[in-house]
């Protein structure tokens, strides 16, 4: 869906309302980069990230169980057919599919060494993936095997969708969007009226569609297309603020996530943008709804978030069995754990240039308030291990 983040920033939007909003994030036994999250029902759903991360949970993100990729490569992209059958992509012409829902994963022969960020099936049989140097890669058997086609360009390509069997869309580096009419067989291009990296394409029918990109100065913009892509609107621009994937639930209902802490959503199909604040400063790379209510979007250092309104509550579960709060924080931070098992921990804090200015050890199954009231306003990264576990948290102090 996207490509690799920058750095950490503050964010600013035109058009823009602030909302309070908590997103739970879920344990997802992992410290890895998720760049990709996929439901196939209401219950079951996958992710995947770096070093070739696979994840998936049967009761709507309660538990995440890991799956045996196969590969170390970084996977960038998810995406299903059926119930069953499923595909992945990422480094190095990586293609992996499952046909039992992920209890397996078999590499793909793709016959490139193209680094692919994104993968879109718009049928059982036929799927695209696109990625380094405008290389596009279809199938019409279901993976068995995949020819190269013709993009026009030698841009990178961040993400592709399909709003029919033939009718398809993929975006990419200095404000490319390219269309098919055939299926894949010939690529136009057309005019985004920016130079934006492009990072994430959605349709919500075959007319109307959506594109997020960011530039290396940290700005962004939200695209609109109400003819099928022959003219594209600029909705919304930011400023030190990266987008990275863009979801609609209807005709109305969006949601674009990116860097910082913000999640932006539109119930005005685009025409307005409310920020939904988090307790988290990690970069989100992708999000995907269930249904109106139900959503998840998914960071660096392992992080799941879900909220079952919409939005309007996103409720922070800290992964690793630990939770840490309240973040922005401004006179003491509370550490909550919720195993029974008595582990001695050590915790420290560091401020952004790496410097250590807080350490203590703790025991694992007793809770514990830190006091940061003399710690200036700023971003610190709080740091809990043993020799078995570490888990790492950035908190920010606001007074």
């Amino acid at each position: 869906m996207k490509r690799k983040f920058t750095s950490v920033i503050i964010l600013y939007c035109c058009m823009i309302a602030t909302v309070s909003a908590q997103w739970s994030i879920q344990t997802s036994g992992t410290t890895d980069y998720l760049q990709s999250v996929y439901f196939t029902d209401a219950n079951t759903g996958y992710i995947v990230g770096n070093n070739g991360t696979i994840l998936k949970t049967t009761d709507s993100g309660s538990n995440w169980i890991a799956q045996t990729s196969g590969t170390t490569y970084w996977l960038y992209s998810i995406n299903f057919t059926d119930a069953n059958t499923g595909y992945a992509v990422g480094d190095f012409g990586t293609i992996l599919k499952t046909i039992n829902g992920g209890t397996n994963w078999t590499t793909l022969t793709s016959g490139t060494y193209s680094y692919f960020n994104s993968v879109y099936f718009s049928s059982l049989s036929d799927g695209y993936s696109v990625g380094s140097s405008g290389a596009i890669y279809k199938t019409t058997n279901s993976g068995t095997t995949w020819l190269a086609q013709t993009s026009g360009t030698t841009n990178w390509l961040c993400s592709v969708c399909f709003t029919d069997a033939n009718t398809g869309y993929a975006v990419g580096a200095t404000g490319t969007i390219i269309k098919t009419i055939d299926g894949g067989t010939n690529w136009v291009t057309q005019t985004s009226g920016t130079t934006l990296d492009l990072q994430s394409v959605y349709f919500t029918d075959i007319n109307t569609g959506y594109v997020v990109g960011k530039d290396a100065s940290l700005n962004s913009k939200i695209l609109k297309t109400i003819n099928g892509g022959s003219t594209w609107v600029e909705q919304a621009n930011f400023t030190v603020l990266q987008l990275y994937s863009i979801y609609f639930t209807d005709a109305n209902i969006g949601y674009a996530v990116g860097n910082g802490y913000k999640i932006l959503k539109t119930i005005d199909g685009g025409a307005n943008w409310s920020q939904q604040t988090l307790g988290t400063h990690y970069f989100l790379f992708s999000v995907f709804f269930t249904d109106a209510n139900t959503g998840y979007t998914v960071s660096s250092n392992g992080l799941i978030l879900k909220t079952t309104n919409g939005g309007t509550t996103f409720v922070e579960e800290i992964q690793n069995n630990f939770s840490v709060y309240p973040n922005p924080a401004t006179d003491k931070i509370i550490i909550e754990n919720s195993k029974t098992i008595m582990q001695n921990y050590i915790v420290t804090i560091n401020n952004i240039q790496g410097q250590e200015i807080f350490t203590k050890n703790i025991s694992q199954n007793t809770n514990q308030t830190i006091d940061v009231s003399k710690l200036e306003n700023g971003i610190y990264f709080l740091t809990i291990h043993n020799d078995k576990e570490n888990y790492v948290s950035k908190i920010l102090i606001q007074k």
